[in-house]
């Protein structure tokens, strides 16, 4: 059963010369998810619930994802979270995701060692307009830590127009209300691995992180089509999940294009078709493959 519509009634303006009417109309629907990290603390997301599906019940490193859902998005929001926001370095730090029983919007989290979780934030409400909400005061904080990202990813000019359109082929509730992002995780043969869909951009790169992290052990070494801006979070989240090159119809903001310089990621802005402004380590950007 498909969820992230909701139909509501609404009064419709054309112009001045005609008269208003009232319809029907769809809009991107809006929930809370909380995560519960055992010793670290609670996070509560503002999401978007694209499937309503009980199958799944939970995610263990040795076994998989528990239960008769395949790819679950919500252990999925879970997993991309944890390693995005630096709660865990990788897969194997964590030790167990269950979604409660009794409360389908509680995925309860534990890890193996929980006090060497990086994060500044505990217990906290994060809404669906951003992450952290990057500002100077607090960059500093977020990227103590981290590494460079690998670099190995190359990728020709002329395949921007087809990561671009596959992802777009996932925007079931953006054609339908015209309020929501994607993000689509591509590997190093340009294959797509994963496509997401929220009505925040860092929850839909976090669901299509997560959506490859319950299937392998890492996204490193990969790159990321979004449907969004290039704003600071979304770099610190492509840092501390490996991610190489960010694709995205929309700008960078000017913390974006320095954190991306100063840890290896080559930053595209602007992209259309086989068009793209590239902003930060630009040879990984190839030109298009002659016959």
């Amino acid at each position: 059963m498909q969820r992230g519509v909701v139909d509501v009634d609404a009064l419709y303006i054309p112009d001045t010369t005609m008269a208003s009417e009232d319809f029907r109309c769809q809009v991107v629907e809006e929930d809370a998810i909380t995560l519960d990290v055992e010793g670290v603390g609670h996070y509560t997301l503002m999401w978007t619930p694209s499937v309503a599906s009980p199958g799944a019940q939970g995610y263990t490193r040795d076994d998989g994802v528990l239960g008769s859902e395949q790819n679950p998005e919500g252990l999925a929001l879970a997993m991309g979270f944890l390693q995005s926001e630096g709660l865990a370095a990788s897969v194997a730090d964590i030790k167990s995701l269950s979604i409660c029983p009794d409360n389908p919007k509680l995925v309860q989290v534990q890890l193996h060692h929980p006090e060497l979780a990086s994060t500044s934030r505990r217990n906290v409400i994060v809404n669906s307009s951003c992450g952290i909400c990057g500002a100077r005061e607090i960059l500093e904080d977020n990227a103590l830590g981290l590494s460079d990202v690998s670099d190995s990813l190359r990728i020709r000019s002329n395949e921007f127009g087809r990561l671009m359109s596959q992802m777009g082929d996932g925007q079931r509730i953006f054609r339908q209300t015209g309020g929501s992002h994607a993000a689509a995780i591509f590997d190093q043969s340009g294959q797509v691995l994963s496509v997401a869909e929220d009505l925040g951009r860092h929850n839909a790169l976090d669901k299509a992180i997560g959506m490859v992290l319950l299937e392998r052990s890492s996204v490193a070494g990969c790159g990321v089509a979004l449907s969004s801006r290039l704003s600071l979070e979304m770099v610190l989240k492509a840092v501390r999940t490996g991610l190489e090159i960010m694709l995205a119809v929309s700008a960078p903001t000017s913390l974006a294009i320095e954190v991306a310089d100063k840890f290896g990621v080559s930053l595209c802005g602007f992209v259309r078709d086989s068009r793209a402004t590239v902003y930060t380590h630009a040879h990984r950007i190839l030109g298009p493959k002659t016959p």
